[in-house]
């Protein structure tokens, strides 16, 4: 077959029409990442967004296939970092020198942890929505890491308001008799006993932090999970569960407690240069959700 040249309209120019654009790529490639584990390195799939600023020449539009290729054969070959996303930008810069002066690359995919149980000898897997993404100007990166952490929160007001129905039942059930220990004990182990729980629900920590290349991903929803202390359980016996129970009790939280718990745990991170969170606390009283947003008060005040 006879090659012949194949027509480029990306590369036509026209200073008046092409105005500069701040970002061209592609969102959502498939690919496969390897995750390092203590047990392994695994293979899972992800999506990664790659682009790049079109600024240096009104140029029509910017070399996709370029970029889809390096994504393609950098990210999918090698063990996932955010060291290796920075390299990643240097090629999508190398390549559209004539270009583009900033690039951009993030991966968002499902991180597979083991968690211990809370009191048994059991484990599970978790797994944690995450993303790592690296911006690069002329050679400056930037890197970040952002997940998303399920948690338990149970309503302060509903405790109050519970534990003053148990006191006037209580009051209502013995009056001003004497008491008989054993009745008593037996009697609070009863549904007549505790005749109000408090509203708890399922609730969301969203954290973007920026940190430097070779820092962990685990590391950021470790600090949240040890910070709010009702992280959802994954292998839970009734030892268990008591033992959520208990810290759900010990830990009662607004979404306004859970933002600077939040907060005092980041500001201890030396190795964390900027962050920004946000707590939902998806309602079981009501049909809207609970929200607070809190930041280190720098560049990152939003996702």
């Amino acid at each position: 077959m006879t090659n012949k040249h194949l027509p480029d309209v990306a590369k036509e120019t026209h200073t008046e029409k092409f105005a500069p654009i701040d970002w061209v790529g592609m969102g959502s490639i498939e690919l496969p990442i390897l995750l390092k584990q203590a047990d392994g390195v695994y293979r899972i799939p992800a999506r990664a967004d790659a682009k790049v600023s079109l600024d240096k020449k009104p140029s029509r539009g910017i070399h996709m296939s370029r970029l889809y290729l390096i994504t393609q054969e950098t990210l999918s070959k090698n063990e996932m970092s955010l060291g290796l996303l920075g390299q990643a930008t240097d090629e999508f810069l190398k390549t559209h020198e004539d270009l583009s002066t900033q690039a951009l690359v993030q991966v968002q995919f499902e991180a597979p942890l083991v968690r211990k149980a809370l009191k048994s000898a059991n484990q599970a897997w978790r797994s944690y929505p995450v993303v790592l993404s690296a911006f690069n100007e002329n050679g400056a990166k930037k890197y970040y890491v952002e997940a998303v952490i399920t948690y338990s929160s149970t309503c302060p007001a509903s405790a109050a308001l519970s534990r003053q129905l148990i006191q006037d039942n209580f009051k209502q059930q013995f009056g001003s008799d004497s008491l008989d220990f054993d009745v008593v004990h037996q009697w609070l182990g009863t549904t007549q006993g505790i005749v109000a729980t408090p509203h708890a629900q399922r609730s969301f920590a969203r954290v973007k932090v920026e940190v430097g290349p070779n820092y962990d991903y685990a590391k950021i929803i470790d600090v949240i999970e040890d910070a709010l202390q009702t992280a959802v359980q994954g292998a839970v016996k009734r030892e268990d569960e008591q033992e959520f129970a208990l810290r759900n009790g010990q830990n009662l939280m607004f979404c306004e407690d859970a933002a600077r718990r939040g907060k005092e745990a980041l500001d201890k991170q030396s190795d964390i240069l900027d962050y920004v969170v946000e707590f939902s606390h998806v309602e079981s009283l009501h049909p809207h959700n609970a929200v607070a947003h809190i930041s280190a008060g720098k560049n990152l005040r939003s996702f």
